[in-house]
């Protein structure tokens, strides 16, 4: 009894790591962000078969990792009393890694439930949209034709200070245009109107993205199209 009450204590001794009797567990959800998704909505499902890292006490490196079930979850067993903390990692579309951890102290014996971790996937996580709508006044030889939202008329954007635009959409049926996967930063969009003898010039906006996973919506652009 007494060899056995030595172990006992032994394995209770506050040094994190192996050779203890407690339990860290928890689960690891994937909240996921699809392209082309102009609400930014998204959708959480069971990170299954997800690398999970566990950091025994004040360590500067991981002491162990594990694989997610199918439903998320992981299971960090004979561990000692201390302070672990539990992390897996968010993946950017640029593919760099943002890691998502939780800390929890456990006591010898015992078994302690890491609040869920989330991490977020897909191509517009991080990134924001602009969106707004073109309407249209139809000219013909001087002569009001009509008005309408733009249909197929293009839209550009470029940084606030670059000469060029790095991407231009068309405008939809509905009159809207979406620029997606935005990086916060200040951005310029813009237009073309034509006056009554078709001479083209350009009207503009300008948009702070000062926040990532945001839908930013612009005012409505007029402008005049000879047909």
């Amino acid at each position: 009894m007494t060899v056995i009450a030595s172990l006992f204590f032994t394995s209770c001794l506050k040094e994190e790591g192996e050779g203890g009797t407690a339990v860290v567990e928890g689960k690891v959800m994937a909240v996921i962000h699809d392209k082309d998704n102009y609400n930014l909505t998204t959708d959480t499902l069971a990170a299954a078969k997800t690398d999970v890292f566990i950091i025994y006490g004040d360590d500067v490196i991981y002491g162990d990792d594990m694989e997610t079930g199918p439903d998320g979850s992981y299971r960090f067993k004979y561990l000692k009393s201390g302070t672990y903390t539990i992390y897996a990692y968010s993946t950017l579309p640029s593919g760099q890694r943002m890691a998502v951890s939780e800390t929890v102290t456990v006591k010898c014996g015992k078994t302690v439930t890491v609040p869920t971790i989330y991490i977020h996937e897909g191509k517009a996580y991080g990134t924001s949209i602009v969106r707004g709508q073109v309407w249209a006044t139809y000219i013909h030889n001087g002569s009001n034709r009509g008005e309408g939202w733009a249909y197929e008329h293009r839209v550009y954007i470029r940084r606030v200070g670059e000469p060029y635009h790095f991407d231009d959409v068309r405008v939809g049926m509905d009159g809207y245009y979406y620029f997606q996967q935005l990086a916060p930063g200040s951005y310029e969009i813009y237009t073309v109107t034509e006056n009554s003898n078709e001479v083209p010039s350009y009207i503009s906006q300008f948009i702070d993205v000062d926040e990532a996973g945001q839908v930013y919506t612009l005012d409505t652009f007029q402008v005049t199209i000879n047909v």
